[in-house]
């Protein structure tokens, strides 16, 4: 490249890594000011108590009608755009593969990412986010290829910049377009060399992350993984690392079998997305009634329950942890469409938490190491567990969250499961 286009080059990466960072917090401030409407200023409105019970039993009857309202529309958005946003894996194979992601469905993809949270789908906002950028991405590299090859290959950088933005993580942002290792992409398509993707990638990451913090000193908002403190770990949480780690992947397990087996309930019912809709909202509804802690993608719910977990018991912390799992996939395969990460890490903590009731030892020590090994079963990749939760968990607790998130990825998966790929959306 000349010095001029390489110049260019740098600023749109910048200019585009700055736009995925203040898109990201624009679609977070709106989910959660649609999910106030619908959840609090709606109820009272109609004088409707829709009080959390302190034991996470009694949010009383409002989820069973939001989530089929949600469901009426989610139906027809599905049967005008039928399987948008695509699953975060799919998108990014796509641009691995072809250095581009198709962006004629990008309002679409939009409304069907957002619609499903605000409704308390027990999904994350990852996989449309990631889909509506890369797309954004690829439509300002084609209007901008005079300038060189290298424009259409923007795609990449904004992925790796949404993904920093979404989980306050930057290293997850910068490894995780790598992840599809299976991808088929011919490396001489590629007009970058690894050295100059990994300048463009740290420019996409650093813009996002820095109009995210300008963006929430300006107007507050938030989103990422909450932060827990307190990590210790003496002989009590070593001797038990093992243990707590088994009992996260189990979680992993979990959310692999009822996956495989609300995909083929999907499948036999064939080409109804109203029908599908109205299913999961049907389920998802009925559980926020008994389990409120399992609707939403969970970052929310993760900081209410450093100040409740004690008050809320072990019992329902477990059944909260293991049915959220089933939730998710029932979402996603029934058209409720999102991503995996926030629920899965949300019901690490929940039963990371059970476990430091039931144990007596460091909670934090805890959350590390059953939220890693329900990510490693799931996700089949250590490294990339450890470099999500980093910012998530003290700086003490790589070295459990990377044993954890290790035996986790060895466990055997269950039914059709072991022919697939890591799940990492």
């Amino acid at each position: 490249m000349k010095p001029r286009a390489i110049f260019l080059y740098a600023l749109a990466t910048m200019i585009l890594g700055a736009f995925a960072g203040a898109f990201c917090w624009a679609f977070f401030f709106l989910m959660n000011k649609g999910i106030e409407l619908l959840w609090s200023t709606l109820p009272q409105c109609l004088g409707i108590d829709t009080t959390q019970a302190i034991n996470g039993i009694g949010f009383w009857w409002w989820p069973l009608p939001v989530c089929l309202a949600g469901a009426l529309i989610i139906g027809l958005l599905q049967k005008k755009s039928p399987g948008l946003p695509q699953d975060m894996n799919e998108v990014m194979a796509e641009v691995k593969k072809t250095s581009r992601y198709e962006y004629e469905r990008l309002p679409q993809c939009f409304a069907c990412a957002l619609v499903p949270l605000l409704f308390g789908a027990s999904i994350g906002p990852e996989a449309g986010l990631v889909g509506v950028i890369a797309g954004m991405c690829t439509w300002v590299g084609d209007r901008l290829k005079f300038l060189g090859k290298e424009f259409q290959e923007l795609a990449g950088a904004g992925i790796a910049a949404i993904l920093a933005a979404v989980f306050d993580a930057p290293l997850f942002g910068f490894a995780v377009p790598g992840l599809d290792a299976e991808s088929n992409q011919n490396p001489a398509q590629s007009q970058m060399s690894k050295r100059r993707k990994a300048i463009v990638y740290t420019i996409a990451i650093a813009s996002s992350l820095g109009a995210v913090v300008l963006l929430r000193n300006l107007f507050g908002g938030g989103s990422g993984i909450p932060h827990f403190d307190g990590f210790e770990a003496g002989k009590a949480e070593w001797a038990l690392l093992v243990p707590l780690a088994l009992a996260g992947s189990i979680l992993g397990l979990i959310c692999h079998v009822s996956g495989v087996a609300s995909e083929k309930a999907s499948d036999k019912l064939g080409n109804r997305p109203l029908m599908k809709a109205l299913i999961a909202g049907s389920i998802l509804g009925l559980a926020g009634c008994l389990l409120p802690n399992t609707l939403f993608a969970g970052e929310a719910q993760s900081e209410l329950l450093q100040g409740h977990w004690m008050a809320i018991g072990m019992g329902s912390l477990i059944l909260t942890a293991a049915i959220k799992p089933i939730v998710l996939n029932v979402c996603i395969s029934f058209g409720w469409k999102g991503g995996k990460f926030f629920p899965m890490i949300f019901s690490g903590i929940s039963l990371g938490f059970a476990m430091a009731a039931l144990t007596g030892i460091n909670p934090t020590f805890c959350l590390c190491v059953c939220t890693a090994g329900a990510l490693g079963a799931m996700m089949r990749q250590p490294i990339f567990v450890m470099l999500l939760l980093v910012l998530c968990f003290p700086v003490q607790g790589i070295i459990p969250m990377l044993l954890a998130a290790g035996i986790g990825s060895i466990i055997p998966l269950p039914l059709s499961e072991k022919d697939q790929t890591a799940e990492t959306a």
